[in-house]
């Protein structure tokens, strides 16, 4: 590592790395759940034509390809909330339109596809001051609402019908969540690229939810999983002369790989006894009113690992062997 610090190229770099490692997977959690998962590439199709702009106008590409991507993702955002266009359609257009845009602009301003391979494919020796300055400012300001609002954003991404239950702006939520995971695409262009940033968006988050249970643990050991095969594959990149952006993809896929028989053995471990719910055409029979003792957590929780189960007009919640159902301000046993 010592000699990878003796140059100010890779110290940026890391630098470049650490951050998108950390972005990625933690804005790609909301995307898993909301089952979006290659929501970013669509959105690295959009900014494309953001670069092919930059390039057209002569004005630096990460500002104006974020603009371009925020643009483009709360647009469609609107569309689909208001049953203009499915999501499968969304995106489509992101695909095609922001891709052959890019790629036309990039010809008109005398670059053709060449110009748009380093942004494709990702150059973290070509990182600029400059440019980490940009993606430190705009990492912070996708991290402090990505962490700060996680039980409102993890309400909307997971059930939308719930989360407007409990009143909560489920299409501003929305609209922060695909504006975030923009931001995190477009300054993962210098990283990965934007052809694979949607792996780092997604992996690391399916192997940390093999490896742990509940919502809030999985967002951290995803953001670890991110920063360890980000910053990992750039400096791999520097020792055997490879894409950084592809080695930090492999690298990742290679961790979901090692997890998979990981989970299995953990699953057996924490494995809960399974009740049916039982038919329709049998009647509940009544039980009596029995006051549950305290928990440390309120069931139904990203973080609570206790099965729900239907039973009657209500959902049990199994703890210990038995069974509680929420009722006002506390449990009944069941």
């Amino acid at each position: 590592m010592i000699d990878i610090l003796g140059y100010p190229f890779m110290q940026r770099a890391l630098l470049a790395a650490l951050f998108t490692g950390l972005l990625a997977p933690a804005i790609g959690s909301y995307i898993v759940q909301r089952r979006l998962s290659l929501l970013g590439d669509g959105l690295g199709h959009v900014a494309i034509a953001g670069v092919g702009l930059a390039l057209l106008t002569g004005q630096a590409p990460i500002p104006v390809a974020v603009l371009v991507c925020v643009a483009g993702s709360v647009l469609v955002e609107v569309l689909r909330q208001r049953g203009k266009a499915t999501g499968d359609v969304g995106l489509a257009i992101l695909f095609y339109g922001g891709l052959a845009a890019g790629v036309l602009m990039s010809a008109f301003a005398g670059g053709g596809t060449g110009a748009l391979s380093q942004y494709l494919f990702g150059s973290l020796t070509s990182v600029t001051p400059g440019d980490l300055v940009v993606i430190g400012v705009l990492a912070i300001v996708v991290l402090v609402p990505t962490i700060g609002l996680a039980p409102q954003l993890f309400a909307v991404s997971a059930d939308e019908d719930f989360a407007r239950v409990l009143g909560l702006p489920v299409r501003t939520y929305n609209i922060i969540v695909v504006v975030l995971a923009a931001i995190t695409v477009t300054l993962s262009m210098r990283t990965v690229g934007l052809l694979l940033v949607s792996a780092l968006m997604v992996v690391p988050v399916a192997a940390a939810q093999n490896l742990v249970s509940g919502f809030y643990a999985a967002l951290g050991t995803a953001m670890a999983i991110g920063v360890l095969v980000s910053v990992g594959g750039a400096a791999g990149s520097f020792y055997l002369d490879a894409a950084p952006g592809a080695l930090i993809v492999v690298f990742a896929i290679v961790v979901f790989a090692v997890s998979w028989p990981v989970s299995a053995i953990l699953a057996k471990r924490r494995r809960a006894p399974v009740i049916i719910s039982e038919p329709a055409e049998h009647p509940q029979i009544p039980t009596p009113h029995v006051l549950a003792g305290s928990h440390p957590h309120q069931h139904g929780d990203p973080d609570c690992d206790h099965p729900a189960v239907t039973h009657g007009d209500h959902v049990d919640y199994v703890h210990d062997g038995h069974r509680h159902a929420i009722h006002k301000d506390h449990y009944d046993e069941h």
